[in-house]
Formats: structure tokens, sequence, C-alpha cells
């Protein structure tokens, strides 16, 4: 059993606090929910569980070892899916997905296979990202999180631009990675089926002088 946790964190964007003392923890097969209005922080907090921002105050903990001690370890242990889709113009569907399979130390040509028949993008083998629309990038996208496997998702608004077929195939993946002893973080304002999630609300750790994020 792997414990991701975070204790007392403080997130400072534009000279403002966002929000402070933010404390949770989360073990293998459980995930968590981040809830809150625009501008409470739950991107911010994402990125900083990612390692792509410090924390002001505060630490993150993975199986009792502070993060920062190894940042280059935990950046190999997690899965970040933000805003923006991470589809090269001039790359295939097949060629991205294979890259990321090598970024994560694999590249199971079985994976990648499974990745795009789970979010039913194996007719798009051979499409560069130029040609995709916004639906199509993402599930490319979501496809990674299968094709080269991590422990930790961090997931940022994941179902902007699916139908519901692909909102079911993503459920579909969190639930498989859980029953694995994977672990996720989603922030949606999105109706989402990931049961037994415990959920943390933005709100309850705002800064007095809160700013949007």
């Amino acid at each position: 059993m792997s414990q991701f946790a975070a204790e007392t964190l403080t997130c400072v964007r534009g000279g403002r606090a966002v929000f402070a003392r933010l404390s949770f923890a989360l073990e293998s097969g459980q995930a968590l929910f981040l809830l809150g209005p625009n501008g409470s922080g739950k991107s911010s907090l994402l990125r900083l569980l990612a390692g792509l921002l410090r924390p002001c105050a505060g630490k993150l903990i993975w199986d009792g070892q502070p993060v920062q001690e190894d940042p280059e370890a935990h950046g190999a242990r997690l899965h970040y899916v933000g805003h923006h889709d991470a589809v090269k113009p001039v790359l295939t569907v097949s060629e991205t997905l294979h890259f990321w399979a090598r970024l994560h130390g694999g590249d199971s040509e079985n994976r990648v296979l499974q990745a795009m028949e789970r979010f039913a993008i194996t007719r798009l083998a051979d499409v560069p990202g130029r040609l995709l629309s916004a639906g199509q990038k993402r599930r490319v996208n979501l496809a990674r999180l299968i094709a080269a496997p991590a422990p930790l998702w961090l997931l940022d608004e994941p179902s902007v631009a699916l139908d519901k077929a692909s909102v079911k195939a993503l459920e579909d993946a969190m639930a498989q990675h859980r029953a694995e002893g994977g672990m996720v973080i989603v922030s949606t304002h999105a109706d989402i089926d990931l049961p037994d999630a415990a959920i943390l609300r933005l709100d309850d750790f705002a800064a007095p002088s809160q700013e949007a994020a």
C-alpha cells in the first residue's frame, strides 16, 4: 500500500494566498474529488501536487518521504492532465502515445493498442495531431493514462469536450486503475462517477486574502 499526503499546504499566486493549511491523505485504490467555485484554487492545487508549483508552506509526502527530496521520482509516478492537451501537431496519435509510454520507462505496443481501444481512437492511429478535433485531442490525452502506467492520476476537468461514451470510458479507466491500486485526484464541475471518493472542499481552506487562482 502506498500513501500520498499533503501537510498544511499554503499556495500563493500573484502575491495573494489562494489557500492555506490544506491537508489530506490518499492511499492505494482511493480517489479524491476537489470541489470549489472558480478561483478557489483547484487547478493551482493540482499543479502543486504535480510538482509544477512550489508550496509557500507545507509539504507533500509519498510513503513517508518528502517529495521534494526526489522530485524526479515523483514526476515519474504521476500523470497530470491539465486544461491543455499534450498533443503535438506533427505527431500521429500512435506516435504520441508511444512517446508518452517511453517517457514513463516503457513502450508496450499492446498497452498503446489497449489505450486507443479504450478511448475509441484506434481508427485515428495514423492521423496527425493538427487534424484532430478538440474531443479527439482530449481522448488522446486521456489515453496516455493507459499507455504509460503511473500510480497517481491528477485530472483537471478531464471530461471537457467528451461525449457520454467517452466519459463512460474515462470512468471505467479510473475504476480499473483504482482496482489495481492506483490513486485518482479529480477536479471537475461535471457529473463523473467516482464511487467512494473522498471530497476536499477548497473553500474550507480559503485564506483571508484569497484571489482567483
